[in-house]
């Protein structure tokens, strides 16, 4: 987990956020450490931590983030869904 904090950190375009999603990828046909393996369990996933996201950056003394682009999240997702 500590390698993909760092990649996150360093994401700074929308070339870096296609490298760290490749990496998930590659992670995941690893079968490395996910909890969440099939898609409805990822997505699930996603919702409830996005609920309880504030926690998370409180937690670990992070700044929460504004001004997120929420629409964006969403019209990435739903692409996604026909996208090949």
């Amino acid at each position: 987990m500590q390698g993909f904090k760092k990649v996150i950190e360093e994401i700074k375009t929308k070339e870096n956020f296609i490298d760290f999603v490749e990496i998930l990828i590659i992670d995941l046909e690893k079968k490395s450490e996910w909890t969440n393996k099939s898609l409805h369990e990822y997505l699930e996933a996603i919702a409830s931590w996005t609920e309880d996201m504030d926690g998370y950056y409180i937690n670990n003394n992070l700044p929460i983030p504004e001004n997120v682009n929420w629409k964006l999240f969403a019209n990435i997702l739903l692409a996604a869904k026909m996208y090949e």
